[in-house]
């Protein structure tokens, strides 16, 4: 006999979960590396035996747990092949170029500023908030160091910009998921979201300048003209080398999908490799001669493996490390034991009990816009996918919406302003464990200055307590949208 999911039932699993993942923050200095695994895992299994006492059955469950880890493989195959790209793209000298044309070229006082400038343009030309970040985000964490800002400042600013693109991008796909939940169209979805991404950017841009002009540079611990001599007697910074993320983003503009785009990427930074880094392809090899073998170890090195380049200058060392596709499994670990958690979650409809009091009780706007912000974050926390943090709460407020007349826009709005751009915030999220392997720079620490992530859910719910631009149905568009249903 199946029992219905009870509050305290379904609340259990979550509980212990925070209990857990508390106790790895306390206790280990890297959580990444098997701590939060295990606390999803152990959280899964407390999920599972709830959902037997249910009665549900075993079958059912594992279906659901397949199904859930299939839907996270796309972003699996790209964290992977992320991976690949900063290794090539780290041999053939693509990153370290940009480093050292990047310090001619920007002011430190106006780094922070600039930095989520250019990471909005990149991801808004290609719609992706990971492609940016590990391409012009490395360079510019890079840079960032260099000059002496601390790494979880500069990642906060990298994380802004890549995500203002994430939600405001026609070439994203929660910018074309959330409308297609909440039943608008893209073009709709994207000029109503301006409303509150405008004020959210400006505001973000506002407080980088200001940490900007008032940081501190005189602790800087790696001199600018040191790390380009350094780079500079390590690789071939030839500007040719831009050549291969201009193809890139070109292909990526021309809308293929990501995982054939960032596979060219990654071929891209081997063939200018084996062109322009003879030397590299020898240090990263260990011996010297016969160069068709040597090219083939490097390449094949920087794509799975560890790389290591020693420079004349040791503080410099760092910025030119990578770990290729090897270095992207913890991520995979935590991602499958996510969905496993999510999904046992899922199945047993413990997360959807869990929100139906806070549909029930949302009766003004801004409760109703707080609510669904609420929901999305929950998912993002619970699920660890921002696909479902969408596409979940899109399905549970969709008639709800329309029932109190507010047209679709208001939800798609409130999907990306929340489910988008807060799943980079949660540690072990697809999005944030991604781009904390990604950057080198934990979650925990670039979370609190990734400001445009963090203002954004908290103005959509301002706009619509203010009710400032909060469309509804008029009397005929309700009778129209009724006879269409």
């Amino acid at each position: 006999m199946k029992r219905k999911a009870t509050l305290v039932g379904a609340l259990i699993p979550i509980i212990i979960l925070i209990i857990l993942l508390t106790l790895n923050v306390i206790l280990f200095e890297d959580t990444l590396a098997g701590p939060n695994q295990i606390a999803l895992l152990l959280a899964a299994a407390i999920a599972g035996l709830v959902a037997h006492y249910q009665g549900l059955k075993w079958k059912k469950i594992r279906k659901k747990i397949v199904s859930t880890i299939g839907s996270a493989m796309p972003s699996i195959l790209i964290l992977l092949l992320i991976g690949a790209l900063a290794g090539t793209w780290m041999a053939s000298s693509v990153v370290p170029a940009m480093i050292y044309y990047g310090l001619d070229l920007i002011n430190p006082r106006l780094f922070l500023f600039t930095a989520v400038v250019v990471c909005s343009i990149v991801s808004v030309a290609t719609g992706s908030s990971w492609s940016t970040i590990a391409t012009i985000g490395v360079a510019l964490l890079g840079i960032g160091k260099a000059v002496g800002i601390n790494e979880a400042i500069v990642a906060g600013a990298i994380v802004s910009g890549a995500y203002f693109g994430d939600k405001m991008s026609p070439l994203s796909d929660t910018t074309n998921l959330a409308p297609a939940m909440a039943g608008t169209d893209l073009f709709t979805h994207i000029r109503y979201m301006t409303l509150t991404t405008v004020p959210t950017m400006t505001l973000t841009l506002i407080i980088f300048l200001v940490i900007g002009f008032n940081y501190n540079f005189t602790g800087a611990s790696i001199d600018v003209e040191n790390v380009k001599i350094a780079i500079g007697e390590t690789f071939n910074t030839s500007p040719l080398l831009f050549l291969v993320p201009v193809l890139l983003f070109t292909i990526i503009i021309l809308k293929i999908p990501p995982l054939p785009a960032l596979l060219a990427g990654v071929l891209l930074g081997a063939i200018f490799t084996i062109i322009f880094q003879p030397g590299v392809i020898h240090a990263i090899a260990g011996f010297s001669g016969n160069y068709p073998k040597a090219a083939y170890i490097a390449v094949m090195q920087s794509i799975f493996g560890d790389v290591n380049l020693i420079t004349s200058d040791e503080s410099v060392n760092e910025l030119l490390s990578t770990t290729g596709m090897q270095g992207m499994l913890d991520t995979v670990w935590l991602i499958l034991s996510a969905m496993v958690f999510g999904g046992i979650m899922e199945s047993a409809g413990l997360l959807k009990r869990i929100t139906q009091p806070i549909v029930k009780y949302a009766k003004s706007t801004g409760s109703l816009v707080a609510s669904t912000v609420v929901t999305c974050i929950f998912f993002n926390t619970t699920a660890s996918d921002q696909y479902i943090a969408i596409v979940v709460p899109g399905r549970m407020f969709r008639k709800t919406y329309k029932k109190k007349g507010y047209k679709p826009e208001l939800l798609s709005r409130t999907l990306e302003d929340s489910g988008t751009v807060t799943s980079v915030l949660i540690p072990w999220n697809t999005g944030g464990a991604t781009q904390a392997r990604v950057l080198g720079v934990s979650t925990w620490s670039y979370a609190p200055y990734a400001f445009f992530n963090i203002i954004s859910p908290l103005m959509t719910i301002l706009f619509a307590y203010l009710n400032i631009k909060i469309r509804r149905f008029s009397d005929s568009e309700e009778d129209k949208s009724s006879n269409k249903n």
